[in-house]
C-alpha cells in the first residue's frame, strides 16, 4: 500500500491544523487506497483560546496535540525520511504558519522548523509529490522557492500572494473547489478555507488534491 504522510501542526485552526482540513485529507488519502502516515515535531507552541481567540499563557506541544487528529497514532517528523513516504501532504490552519515556520509573522522571510524542512527538501529532491492546503502552501513556498521556483495557490488573496511569491515561487489564483498541480515539481495546492464559505467546499477541494497527488505518484 503507498503511504502518504500528512504532517500536521496541532489541533485546532488558530494555533494548530485546520480540523476539518486534516480529516478531510486523511479521509480522501483513505479513498484513493492509501495509507496516512501522520507525524509532527516535537516542538512547544502558544495555545489560543478557540472561543475568544486570544493568547491563553500556556504553551503545548505540537506533536501531542496532533495525536488527537491522528487517535493517537503518530510519529516524531524527526524519525520520517522521504524513503518511507511514496507522497506527503500538509494541511493548513493557522500552525502551519506559526508552528511548523514563521510564515504568519515574517512573511517571506520566515525560518521553517528545520526538520520540516529536511523532510520537505527531501520529497522534491526524490522528485516525490507534495500537496498542501490552505496557507500551507506558504510553508512549501518559503523550503522550496528559492531552489525550485514551484507554481502553488493560497486562493486569490493578493497580500499573501505577494509574500509568496518574494520566496521564489509562483502564485497562480484558484477557486475553492479546484487546485493548481505543478507537474514539473509534482505539487499540488488548494485553497481551503483561505475561501471557502461552506464545509462541503473544503471537502470538494482536498479530495481533488489528494487524488492529483496520488496521479502524480
Amino acid at each position: 500500500m503507498k503511504k502518504i504522510g500528512v504532517i500536521l501542526s496541532g489541533c485546532g485552526v488558530f494555533d494548530g491544523s485546520e480540523i476539518h482540513e486534516a480529516v478531510f485529507t486523511l479521509l480522501a488519502i483513505d479513498r484513493q487506497g492509501c495509507e496516512a502516515v501522520c507525524m509532527a515535531p516535537s516542538v512547544d507552541f502558544p495555545v489560543t483560546n478557540h472561543l475568544t481567540k486570544q493568547e491563553t499563557g500556556e504553551k503545548r506541544s505540537v506533536l501531542e496535540e496532533a495525536a488527537r487528529i491522528a487517535r493517537g497514532k503518530i510519529r516524531d517528523i524527526k524519525e520520517v525520511t522521504a524513503a518511507d513516504l511514496d507522497a506527503i501532504v500538509l494541511p493548513g490552519g493557522f500552525g502551519a504558519a506559526k508552528n511548523l515556520c514563521d510564515f504568519a509573522i515574517k512573511g517571506a522571510a520566515a525560518a521553517v522548523n528545520p526538520e520540516v524542512a529536511r523532510l520537505l527538501k527531501e520529497m522534491a529532491a526524490a522528485k516525490k509529490p507534495i500537496g498542501a492546503i490552505c496557507i500551507a502552501p506558504v510553508l512549501v513556498a518559503t523550503v522550496l522557492g528559492k531552489d525550485y521556483a514551484p507554481t502553488v495557490t493560497i486562493g486569490t488573496d493578493s497580500g499573501t500572494a505577494a509574500e509568496v511569491c518574494k520566496t521564489g515561487a509562483k502564485h497562480q489564483q484558484c477557486p475553492v473547489t479546484e487546485c493548481v498541480i505543478d507537474h514539473e515539481h509534482k505539487l499540488v495546492t488548494t485553497p481551503a478555507y483561505m475561501l471557502a464559505t461552506r464545509i462541503s467546499e473544503v471537502c470538494d477541494g482536498i479530495d481533488l488534491c489528494v487524488r492529483e497527488v496520488v496521479k502524480l505518484m
